[in-house]
Protein backbone atom coordinates (compact mmCIF):
# COMPACT_ATOMS: atom_id res chain seq x y z
CA UNK A 1 0.00 0.00 0.00
CA UNK A 2 1.32 3.42 -1.00
CA UNK A 3 0.56 6.60 0.90
CA UNK A 4 1.85 10.09 0.28
CA UNK A 5 3.83 11.11 3.34
CA UNK A 6 3.39 14.51 4.91
CA UNK A 7 6.13 17.09 4.98
CA UNK A 8 6.71 16.43 8.67
CA UNK A 9 7.00 12.68 8.06
CA UNK A 10 9.43 13.14 5.18
CA UNK A 11 11.68 15.47 7.15
CA UNK A 12 11.49 13.32 10.27
CA UNK A 13 12.49 10.12 8.48
CA UNK A 14 15.02 11.67 6.08
CA UNK A 15 18.28 10.68 7.79
CA UNK A 16 17.09 7.14 8.51
CA UNK A 17 16.01 6.89 4.86
CA UNK A 18 19.57 7.62 3.76
CA UNK A 19 21.10 5.37 6.41
CA UNK A 20 19.00 2.33 5.51
CA UNK A 21 18.94 2.83 1.74
CA UNK A 22 15.32 3.93 1.43
CA UNK A 23 16.65 6.87 -0.61
CA UNK A 24 18.55 5.26 -3.49
CA UNK A 25 19.39 5.65 -7.18
CA UNK A 26 17.80 4.25 -10.31
CA UNK A 27 19.52 4.37 -13.68
CA UNK A 28 18.22 5.34 -17.11
CA UNK A 29 20.52 4.35 -20.00
CA UNK A 30 21.61 6.79 -22.69
CA UNK A 31 21.81 5.11 -26.10
CA UNK A 32 23.16 5.67 -29.59
CA UNK A 33 20.10 5.11 -31.77
CA UNK A 34 22.30 4.54 -34.82
CA UNK A 35 24.24 1.63 -33.27
CA UNK A 36 22.07 0.39 -30.40
CA UNK A 37 25.00 0.78 -28.01
CA UNK A 38 24.97 2.34 -24.55
CA UNK A 39 26.93 5.58 -24.13
CA UNK A 40 26.11 6.27 -20.48
CA UNK A 41 23.30 6.57 -17.94
CA UNK A 42 21.67 9.08 -15.65
CA UNK A 43 21.22 8.40 -11.94
CA UNK A 44 17.85 9.53 -10.57
CA UNK A 45 16.85 9.81 -6.92
CA UNK A 46 14.08 7.57 -5.57
CA UNK A 47 12.52 7.13 -2.09
CA UNK A 48 10.74 3.96 -1.07
CA UNK A 49 9.47 4.10 2.52
CA UNK A 50 9.10 0.65 4.18
CA UNK A 51 5.68 1.54 5.59
CA UNK A 52 4.22 4.04 3.10
CA UNK A 53 5.67 2.72 -0.14
CA UNK A 54 7.06 4.71 -3.08
CA UNK A 55 7.24 8.47 -2.64
CA UNK A 56 7.42 10.37 -5.92
CA UNK A 57 10.14 12.96 -6.71
CA UNK A 58 7.53 15.61 -7.43
CA UNK A 59 6.35 15.23 -3.83
CA UNK A 60 9.51 14.79 -1.77
CA UNK A 61 12.07 16.91 -3.66
CA UNK A 62 10.25 20.23 -3.05
CA UNK A 63 10.09 19.29 0.65
CA UNK A 64 13.82 18.60 0.76
CA UNK A 65 14.52 21.89 -1.02
CA UNK A 66 12.29 23.81 1.36
CA UNK A 67 14.00 22.32 4.43
CA UNK A 68 17.58 22.70 3.11
CA UNK A 69 18.06 18.94 2.83
CA UNK A 70 18.39 18.53 -0.93
CA UNK A 71 22.18 18.92 -1.02
CA UNK A 72 22.56 16.17 1.58
CA UNK A 73 20.30 13.96 -0.54
CA UNK A 74 22.30 14.74 -3.70
CA UNK A 75 25.57 13.91 -1.94
CA UNK A 76 24.02 10.65 -0.77
CA UNK A 77 23.02 9.72 -4.33
CA UNK A 78 26.50 10.67 -5.56
CA UNK A 79 27.98 8.25 -3.01
CA UNK A 80 25.50 5.52 -4.04
CA UNK A 81 26.65 5.91 -7.64
CA UNK A 82 30.33 5.82 -6.65
CA UNK A 83 29.67 2.67 -4.61
CA UNK A 84 27.98 1.10 -7.67
CA UNK A 85 30.83 2.07 -10.02
CA UNK A 86 33.31 0.60 -7.52
CA UNK A 87 31.36 -2.67 -7.54
CA UNK A 88 31.42 -2.77 -11.36
CA UNK A 89 35.14 -2.12 -11.45
CA UNK A 90 35.84 -4.80 -8.85
CA UNK A 91 33.63 -7.32 -10.67
CA UNK A 92 35.19 -6.32 -14.01
CA UNK A 93 31.79 -5.37 -15.41
CA UNK A 94 32.13 -2.89 -18.32
CA UNK A 95 31.39 0.60 -16.99
CA UNK A 96 29.74 3.58 -18.66
CA UNK A 97 29.79 7.19 -17.43
CA UNK A 98 26.92 7.89 -15.03
CA UNK A 99 25.67 11.45 -14.62
CA UNK A 100 24.45 12.82 -11.30
CA UNK A 101 22.22 15.85 -10.99
CA UNK A 102 23.51 19.01 -9.35
CA UNK A 103 20.69 21.31 -8.28
CA UNK A 104 20.86 25.06 -7.93
CA UNK A 105 20.98 24.52 -4.15
CA UNK A 106 24.15 22.48 -4.62
CA UNK A 107 25.64 25.21 -6.79
CA UNK A 108 25.01 27.81 -4.10
CA UNK A 109 26.33 25.52 -1.37
CA UNK A 110 29.88 26.43 -0.40
CA UNK A 111 32.48 23.73 -1.03
CA UNK A 112 29.98 21.34 -2.68
CA UNK A 113 32.51 20.37 -5.37
CA UNK A 114 35.06 19.63 -2.63
CA UNK A 115 32.56 17.28 -1.00
CA UNK A 116 31.82 15.26 -4.14
CA UNK A 117 35.52 15.08 -4.94
CA UNK A 118 36.21 13.68 -1.47
CA UNK A 119 33.60 10.96 -2.06
CA UNK A 120 34.99 10.11 -5.50
CA UNK A 121 38.51 9.77 -4.20
CA UNK A 122 37.34 7.64 -1.29
CA UNK A 123 35.97 5.05 -3.73
CA UNK A 124 38.83 5.58 -6.21
CA UNK A 125 36.52 6.09 -9.19
CA UNK A 126 38.08 7.43 -12.43
CA UNK A 127 36.68 10.89 -12.97
CA UNK A 128 35.65 10.10 -16.56
CA UNK A 129 33.04 7.64 -15.17
CA UNK A 130 31.17 10.43 -13.36
CA UNK A 131 29.36 13.25 -15.15
CA UNK A 132 27.62 16.18 -13.49
CA UNK A 133 24.29 17.47 -14.80
CA UNK A 134 23.10 21.00 -14.15
CA UNK A 135 19.71 22.29 -15.23
CA UNK A 136 19.34 25.24 -17.54
CA UNK A 137 17.07 27.00 -15.05
CA UNK A 138 19.69 26.73 -12.30
CA UNK A 139 21.98 29.00 -14.32
CA UNK A 140 19.49 31.82 -14.75
CA UNK A 141 20.09 34.63 -12.30
CA UNK A 142 23.51 33.45 -11.11
CA UNK A 143 25.59 33.08 -14.25
CA UNK A 144 28.85 34.24 -12.68
CA UNK A 145 28.61 31.74 -9.82
CA UNK A 146 27.57 28.88 -12.11
CA UNK A 147 30.48 29.65 -14.45
CA UNK A 148 32.94 29.47 -11.55
CA UNK A 149 31.48 26.13 -10.38
CA UNK A 150 31.76 24.72 -13.93
CA UNK A 151 35.33 25.93 -14.14
CA UNK A 152 36.08 24.15 -10.87
CA UNK A 153 34.44 20.92 -12.09
CA UNK A 154 36.40 21.06 -15.35
CA UNK A 155 39.60 21.68 -13.42
CA UNK A 156 38.94 18.48 -11.49
CA UNK A 157 38.27 16.57 -14.74
CA UNK A 158 34.47 16.20 -14.64
CA UNK A 159 32.30 16.25 -17.75
CA UNK A 160 29.42 18.72 -17.33
CA UNK A 161 26.06 18.21 -19.01
CA UNK A 162 23.29 20.78 -19.33
CA UNK A 163 19.98 19.13 -18.51
CA UNK A 164 16.53 20.18 -19.80
CA UNK A 165 17.94 22.49 -22.49
CA UNK A 166 15.11 24.25 -24.32
CA UNK A 167 12.74 24.26 -21.35
CA UNK A 168 13.90 27.60 -19.94
CA UNK A 169 13.47 31.17 -21.12
CA UNK A 170 17.03 32.05 -22.00
CA UNK A 171 18.39 28.94 -23.69
CA UNK A 172 20.66 30.66 -26.19
CA UNK A 173 22.14 33.05 -23.63
CA UNK A 174 22.82 30.17 -21.25
CA UNK A 175 24.46 28.16 -24.02
CA UNK A 176 26.54 31.16 -25.04
CA UNK A 177 27.85 31.91 -21.57
CA UNK A 178 28.31 28.45 -20.00
CA UNK A 179 31.10 26.09 -21.03
CA UNK A 180 29.20 22.80 -20.91
CA UNK A 181 30.44 19.57 -22.52
CA UNK A 182 27.12 17.89 -23.40
CA UNK A 183 23.65 19.31 -24.04
CA UNK A 184 20.55 17.34 -23.13
CA UNK A 185 17.69 18.52 -25.30
CA UNK A 186 14.25 18.44 -23.75
CA UNK A 187 11.97 16.55 -26.18
CA UNK A 188 8.89 18.05 -24.50
CA UNK A 189 9.65 20.96 -26.80
CA UNK A 190 8.06 18.92 -29.60
CA UNK A 191 4.86 18.40 -27.59
CA UNK A 192 4.72 14.80 -28.76
CA UNK A 193 4.88 15.74 -32.45
CA UNK A 194 7.64 15.30 -34.99
CA UNK A 195 8.53 18.09 -37.42
CA UNK A 196 6.62 21.37 -37.66
CA UNK A 197 7.91 24.59 -36.09
CA UNK A 198 9.25 22.81 -33.02
CA UNK A 199 11.14 20.34 -35.19
CA UNK A 200 12.64 23.17 -37.24
CA UNK A 201 13.91 24.88 -34.09
CA UNK A 202 15.33 21.65 -32.67
CA UNK A 203 17.09 20.99 -35.99
CA UNK A 204 18.65 24.45 -35.84
CA UNK A 205 19.80 23.88 -32.25
CA UNK A 206 21.45 20.59 -33.22
CA UNK A 207 23.27 22.24 -36.13
CA UNK A 208 24.37 25.10 -33.88
CA UNK A 209 25.78 22.78 -31.22
CA UNK A 210 27.87 21.02 -33.87
CA UNK A 211 29.74 24.29 -34.42
CA UNK A 212 30.32 24.46 -30.67
CA UNK A 213 31.75 20.93 -30.73
CA UNK A 214 29.12 19.90 -28.17
CA UNK A 215 27.37 16.50 -28.37
CA UNK A 216 23.57 16.48 -27.95
CA UNK A 217 21.48 13.91 -26.10
CA UNK A 218 17.73 13.99 -26.73
CA UNK A 219 15.96 13.11 -23.47
CA UNK A 220 12.36 12.05 -23.08
CA UNK A 221 12.31 10.05 -26.35
CA UNK A 222 9.36 7.69 -26.26
CA UNK A 223 8.71 6.60 -29.86
CA UNK A 224 10.72 5.24 -32.77
CA UNK A 225 9.37 8.12 -34.86
CA UNK A 226 10.93 10.66 -32.48
CA UNK A 227 14.24 8.78 -32.36
CA UNK A 228 14.41 8.44 -36.15
CA UNK A 229 13.64 12.14 -36.57
CA UNK A 230 16.41 13.13 -34.17
CA UNK A 231 18.85 10.84 -35.98
CA UNK A 232 17.85 12.39 -39.33
CA UNK A 233 18.85 15.87 -38.11
CA UNK A 234 22.18 14.69 -36.71
CA UNK A 235 21.35 13.71 -33.11
CA UNK A 236 21.70 9.96 -32.56
CA UNK A 237 22.15 10.03 -28.77
CA UNK A 238 18.85 9.52 -26.96
CA UNK A 239 17.49 8.82 -23.49
CA UNK A 240 13.94 7.82 -22.75
CA UNK A 241 11.30 5.13 -22.41
CA UNK A 242 11.84 3.98 -26.01
CA UNK A 243 14.93 2.08 -24.84
CA UNK A 244 14.44 1.90 -21.10
CA UNK A 245 12.61 3.43 -18.17
CA UNK A 246 14.73 4.25 -15.09
CA UNK A 247 15.68 0.86 -13.64
CA UNK A 248 17.06 -0.31 -10.34
CA UNK A 249 20.63 -1.41 -9.78
CA UNK A 250 20.33 -5.20 -10.39
CA UNK A 251 18.58 -4.75 -13.75
CA UNK A 252 20.98 -1.99 -14.81
CA UNK A 253 23.92 -4.19 -13.89
CA UNK A 254 22.48 -6.87 -16.16
CA UNK A 255 22.18 -4.37 -19.04
CA UNK A 256 25.80 -3.36 -18.57
CA UNK A 257 26.79 -6.99 -19.03
CA UNK A 258 24.58 -7.50 -22.10
CA UNK A 259 24.85 -4.31 -24.14
CA UNK A 260 27.82 -3.12 -26.13
CA UNK A 261 29.20 0.26 -25.06
CA UNK A 262 30.76 3.16 -26.97
CA UNK A 263 32.10 6.59 -25.99
CA UNK A 264 30.42 9.86 -26.80
CA UNK A 265 32.19 11.72 -29.62
CA UNK A 266 32.30 15.46 -30.14
CA UNK A 267 29.63 16.89 -32.43
CA UNK A 268 32.09 18.45 -34.87
CA UNK A 269 35.77 17.69 -34.93
CA UNK A 270 37.27 20.79 -36.55
CA UNK A 271 40.80 21.03 -37.87
CA UNK A 272 43.26 22.02 -35.15
CA UNK A 273 44.00 25.45 -36.57
CA UNK A 274 40.35 26.53 -36.70
CA UNK A 275 38.37 27.98 -33.79
CA UNK A 276 34.67 27.83 -34.56
CA UNK A 277 33.66 30.39 -31.96
CA UNK A 278 36.05 33.00 -33.39
CA UNK A 279 35.01 32.08 -36.92
CA UNK A 280 31.39 33.03 -36.25
CA UNK A 281 32.33 36.19 -34.34
CA UNK A 282 31.67 39.10 -36.73
CA UNK A 283 34.52 41.09 -35.18
CA UNK A 284 37.15 38.34 -35.25
CA UNK A 285 40.22 38.22 -37.47
CA UNK A 286 38.96 34.92 -38.93
CA UNK A 287 35.75 36.59 -40.12
CA UNK A 288 37.65 39.59 -41.48
CA UNK A 289 39.88 37.29 -43.53
CA UNK A 290 36.89 35.23 -44.72
CA UNK A 291 35.00 38.32 -45.85
CA UNK A 292 37.79 40.46 -47.27
CA UNK A 293 40.90 38.58 -48.30
CA UNK A 294 40.23 35.04 -49.46
CA UNK A 295 38.19 35.60 -52.63
CA UNK A 296 34.84 33.95 -53.17
CA UNK A 297 34.39 31.53 -50.25
CA UNK A 298 31.69 29.38 -48.71
CA UNK A 299 31.23 26.93 -45.83
CA UNK A 300 28.92 23.99 -46.48
CA UNK A 301 28.04 20.67 -44.90
CA UNK A 302 27.67 17.29 -46.59
CA UNK A 303 25.88 14.26 -45.14
CA UNK A 304 24.67 11.16 -46.98
CA UNK A 305 24.34 13.00 -50.29
CA UNK A 306 22.70 16.12 -48.87
CA UNK A 307 24.47 19.49 -49.12
CA UNK A 308 23.64 22.59 -47.10
CA UNK A 309 25.41 25.93 -47.58
CA UNK A 310 26.01 27.47 -44.14
CA UNK A 311 27.91 30.65 -44.91
CA UNK A 312 29.10 32.70 -47.91
CA UNK A 313 30.97 35.98 -48.26
CA UNK A 314 30.22 38.90 -50.58
CA UNK A 315 32.91 37.85 -53.04
CA UNK A 316 31.25 34.45 -53.39
CA UNK A 317 28.02 36.07 -54.53
CA UNK A 318 29.96 38.37 -56.87
CA UNK A 319 31.82 35.42 -58.43
CA UNK A 320 28.58 33.69 -59.32
CA UNK A 321 27.73 36.79 -61.33
CA UNK A 322 23.94 36.47 -61.16
CA UNK A 323 23.24 39.18 -58.56
CA UNK A 324 21.98 36.49 -56.21
CA UNK A 325 21.31 37.49 -52.62
CA UNK A 326 22.67 35.65 -49.59
CA UNK A 327 19.10 34.62 -48.72
CA UNK A 328 18.64 33.06 -52.17
CA UNK A 329 21.87 31.08 -51.82
CA UNK A 330 21.42 29.88 -48.23
CA UNK A 331 17.74 29.14 -48.65
CA UNK A 332 17.93 26.63 -51.49
CA UNK A 333 19.12 23.10 -52.18
CA UNK A 334 22.45 23.61 -54.02
CA UNK A 335 21.99 20.37 -55.97
CA UNK A 336 19.13 21.99 -57.90
CA UNK A 337 21.81 24.04 -59.71
CA UNK A 338 23.47 20.93 -61.19
CA UNK A 339 22.47 18.55 -63.94
CA UNK A 340 23.19 14.85 -63.41
CA UNK A 341 26.67 14.89 -64.98
CA UNK A 342 27.90 17.95 -63.07
CA UNK A 343 26.26 16.75 -59.84
CA UNK A 344 28.29 13.53 -60.05
CA UNK A 345 31.49 15.39 -60.92
CA UNK A 346 31.18 17.71 -57.92
CA UNK A 347 30.14 14.99 -55.47
CA UNK A 348 33.05 12.81 -56.61
CA UNK A 349 35.38 15.73 -55.84
CA UNK A 350 33.91 16.03 -52.32
CA UNK A 351 34.36 12.30 -51.69
CA UNK A 352 37.93 12.59 -52.95
CA UNK A 353 38.55 15.45 -50.51
CA UNK A 354 37.09 13.37 -47.66
CA UNK A 355 39.31 10.38 -48.40
CA UNK A 356 42.49 12.30 -49.22
CA UNK A 357 42.11 14.99 -46.52
CA UNK A 358 43.63 17.32 -49.10
CA UNK A 359 42.42 20.17 -51.28
CA UNK A 360 40.58 19.04 -54.42
CA UNK A 361 39.74 21.17 -57.48
CA UNK A 362 36.56 20.65 -59.46
CA UNK A 363 35.08 22.46 -62.47
CA UNK A 364 31.33 22.21 -62.95
CA UNK A 365 28.53 23.90 -64.83
CA UNK A 366 25.46 24.98 -62.90
CA UNK A 367 22.22 26.75 -63.75
CA UNK A 368 21.48 29.61 -61.36
CA UNK A 369 18.29 31.57 -60.94
CA UNK A 370 18.03 35.01 -59.32
CA UNK A 371 15.18 37.47 -58.98
CA UNK A 372 17.27 40.15 -60.73
CA UNK A 373 18.99 38.32 -63.60
CA UNK A 374 16.63 35.41 -64.14
CA UNK A 375 18.27 32.14 -65.19
CA UNK A 376 21.86 31.77 -66.34
CA UNK A 377 24.36 28.96 -66.84
CA UNK A 378 27.81 29.46 -65.32
CA UNK A 379 30.94 27.36 -64.96
CA UNK A 380 32.63 27.50 -61.55
CA UNK A 381 36.04 26.24 -60.50
CA UNK A 382 35.87 25.11 -56.85
CA UNK A 383 38.76 24.34 -54.54
CA UNK A 384 37.31 22.34 -51.65
CA UNK A 385 38.78 21.01 -48.43
CA UNK A 386 37.30 19.17 -45.42
CA UNK A 387 37.62 21.26 -42.24
CA UNK A 388 35.45 19.27 -39.84
CA UNK A 389 33.65 15.98 -39.26
CA UNK A 390 30.83 14.73 -37.03
CA UNK A 391 30.15 11.07 -37.69
CA UNK A 392 29.11 10.87 -41.34
CA UNK A 393 28.62 14.64 -41.64
CA UNK A 394 31.48 16.66 -43.11
CA UNK A 395 32.17 20.37 -43.11
CA UNK A 396 33.81 21.87 -46.20
CA UNK A 397 35.61 25.11 -46.92
CA UNK A 398 35.29 26.14 -50.57
CA UNK A 399 36.96 28.81 -52.72
CA UNK A 400 35.24 29.54 -56.03
CA UNK A 401 36.09 31.30 -59.30
CA UNK A 402 33.69 31.94 -62.15
CA UNK A 403 35.42 30.59 -65.28
CA UNK A 404 32.44 30.81 -67.65
CA UNK A 405 34.19 33.22 -70.08
CA UNK A 406 37.37 31.14 -69.96
CA UNK A 407 35.47 27.94 -70.73
CA UNK A 408 33.62 29.56 -73.60
CA UNK A 409 36.89 30.82 -75.10
CA UNK A 410 38.37 27.36 -74.71
CA UNK A 411 35.35 25.76 -76.37
CA UNK A 412 35.60 28.24 -79.23
CA UNK A 413 39.32 27.48 -79.64
CA UNK A 414 38.60 23.76 -79.52
CA UNK A 415 35.98 24.08 -82.25
CA UNK A 416 38.44 26.14 -84.29
CA UNK A 417 41.14 23.52 -83.77
CA UNK A 418 38.81 20.78 -84.97
CA UNK A 419 38.11 22.76 -88.14
CA UNK A 420 41.82 23.46 -88.54
CA UNK A 421 42.59 19.75 -88.22
CA UNK A 422 39.97 18.92 -90.83
CA UNK A 423 41.50 21.48 -93.20
CA UNK A 424 44.97 20.04 -92.65
CA UNK A 425 43.68 16.61 -93.53
CA UNK A 426 42.45 17.99 -96.85
CA UNK A 427 45.59 19.88 -97.90
CA UNK A 428 48.25 17.42 -96.68
CA UNK A 429 50.19 20.04 -94.68
CA UNK A 430 52.43 19.25 -91.72
CA UNK A 431 53.12 22.06 -89.23
CA UNK A 432 55.26 22.62 -86.16
CA UNK A 433 56.63 25.26 -83.82
CA UNK A 434 60.36 25.62 -83.05
CA UNK A 435 61.71 27.65 -80.06
CA UNK A 436 65.26 28.89 -80.55
CA UNK A 437 66.20 29.31 -76.87
CA UNK A 438 65.69 25.68 -75.83
CA UNK A 439 65.71 23.96 -79.25
CA UNK A 440 62.30 22.43 -78.62
CA UNK A 441 59.99 21.50 -81.50
CA UNK A 442 56.26 20.99 -80.96
CA UNK A 443 54.71 19.03 -83.86
CA UNK A 444 51.14 19.08 -85.09
CA UNK A 445 48.85 16.09 -84.66
CA UNK A 446 49.62 14.85 -88.21
CA UNK A 447 53.38 14.86 -87.52
CA UNK A 448 52.78 12.81 -84.39
CA UNK A 449 50.38 10.46 -86.13
CA UNK A 450 52.30 9.86 -89.40
CA UNK A 451 55.91 10.21 -88.22
CA UNK A 452 55.54 8.89 -84.68
CA UNK A 453 56.86 12.07 -83.07
CA UNK A 454 56.26 12.87 -79.38
CA UNK A 455 54.38 15.99 -78.29
CA UNK A 456 57.71 17.76 -77.65
CA UNK A 457 60.98 17.03 -79.52
CA UNK A 458 64.05 18.17 -77.58
CA UNK A 459 67.35 19.16 -79.27
CA UNK A 460 65.61 19.50 -82.65
CA UNK A 461 66.46 18.40 -85.39
CA UNK A 462 68.93 15.77 -84.08
CA UNK A 463 66.32 13.10 -83.09
CA UNK A 464 64.76 13.33 -86.60
CA UNK A 465 68.20 12.95 -88.22
CA UNK A 466 69.05 10.03 -85.96
CA UNK A 467 65.79 8.24 -86.81
CA UNK A 468 66.19 8.81 -90.58
CA UNK A 469 63.18 11.10 -90.94
CA UNK A 470 65.61 13.75 -92.27
CA UNK A 471 68.14 11.89 -94.50
CA UNK A 472 71.73 12.03 -93.30
CA UNK A 473 72.99 13.66 -96.52
CA UNK A 474 70.57 16.58 -95.90
CA UNK A 475 71.40 16.93 -92.20
CA UNK A 476 74.02 19.68 -92.47
CA UNK A 477 71.91 21.62 -94.96
CA UNK A 478 68.94 21.52 -92.55
CA UNK A 479 71.06 22.47 -89.53
CA UNK A 480 72.35 25.46 -91.47
CA UNK A 481 68.79 26.44 -92.38
CA UNK A 482 67.86 26.57 -88.69
CA UNK A 483 70.97 28.61 -87.85
CA UNK A 484 70.01 31.18 -90.52
CA UNK A 485 66.51 31.41 -89.02
CA UNK A 486 68.01 31.91 -85.54
CA UNK A 487 70.12 34.75 -86.95
CA UNK A 488 66.94 36.41 -88.18
CA UNK A 489 67.22 35.65 -91.90
CA UNK A 490 64.05 35.15 -93.93
CA UNK A 491 64.72 31.79 -95.52
CA UNK A 492 63.00 31.08 -98.86
CA UNK A 493 61.00 27.83 -99.35
CA UNK A 494 63.34 24.83 -99.41
CA UNK A 495 62.76 21.31 -100.71
CA UNK A 496 63.81 18.57 -98.25
CA UNK A 497 63.28 14.83 -98.75
CA UNK A 498 61.81 13.04 -95.76
CA UNK A 499 61.78 9.42 -94.50
CA UNK A 500 63.56 6.45 -96.02
CA UNK A 501 61.39 6.89 -99.11
CA UNK A 502 62.92 10.34 -99.60
CA UNK A 503 59.54 11.89 -100.31
CA UNK A 504 60.16 15.56 -101.28
CA UNK A 505 58.46 18.26 -99.18
CA UNK A 506 58.57 22.02 -99.50
CA UNK A 507 59.59 23.57 -96.15
CA UNK A 508 58.43 27.08 -95.31
CA UNK A 509 59.26 29.06 -92.17
CA UNK A 510 57.87 32.22 -90.56
CA UNK A 511 59.80 33.93 -87.75
CA UNK A 512 58.23 35.39 -84.56
CA UNK A 513 60.35 38.21 -83.11
CA UNK A 514 60.39 40.17 -79.84
CA UNK A 515 60.00 43.96 -79.57
CA UNK A 516 63.69 44.40 -80.47
CA UNK A 517 63.45 42.21 -83.56
CA UNK A 518 65.26 39.25 -81.97
CA UNK A 519 63.95 35.89 -83.24
CA UNK A 520 62.00 33.93 -80.64
CA UNK A 521 60.26 31.16 -82.55
CA UNK A 522 59.93 29.77 -86.04
CA UNK A 523 56.68 28.34 -87.36
CA UNK A 524 57.33 25.73 -90.00
CA UNK A 525 55.21 23.82 -92.49
CA UNK A 526 55.92 21.05 -94.97
CA UNK A 527 53.85 20.41 -98.08
CA UNK A 528 54.40 17.38 -100.28
CA UNK A 529 55.87 18.13 -103.72
CA UNK A 530 53.58 16.60 -106.32
CA UNK A 531 55.10 14.94 -109.44
CA UNK A 532 53.43 16.55 -112.46
CA UNK A 533 53.45 13.25 -114.35
CA UNK A 534 51.71 11.53 -111.46
CA UNK A 535 49.04 14.26 -111.47
CA UNK A 536 48.17 13.63 -115.13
Amino acid sequence: MERKMTEQELVGSFFDAMRYGHIYAVYQPKMNHSTGRMIGAEALMRWRDPENGMQYPGDFIPVLEKNDLISRADLHVFEVVCRFQRKCLDMEVPCVPISINMSRYDIYRKNYTDEIETIRQRYEIPVDLLHVEITESSAIGGMELVSSVLEDLHHRGYTVEMDDFGSGYSSLNVLKDLDVDVIKLDMRFLSGKVGGRGGTIISSIVQMTKWLGTPVVAEGVETVEQADYMKSIGCSYIQGYLYSKPIEEPEFLQKLRQLDHEPVVAAMDLINTMNSCRFWDPNSLETLIFNQYVGGAAIFSYQRGKVEILRVNQKYMKELGMNMTEKEILGCDPWMWFDEENHKRYEDAMLNAIHSRDEVTSESWRTLCSTICGTGRVCVRSEIRVIGQAGDQYLFYCLVKNITAEKKRYDAMYDSELRFKAAFEQINVYAWEYTFSNKQMRPCFRCMRDLGLPAVVDNYPEPLIRDGIIPLDYADMYRNLLRRLENGEDVPPTIVPLTVGRVPFTFRYTIERDENGKPLKAFGSATIVLDDKKCE
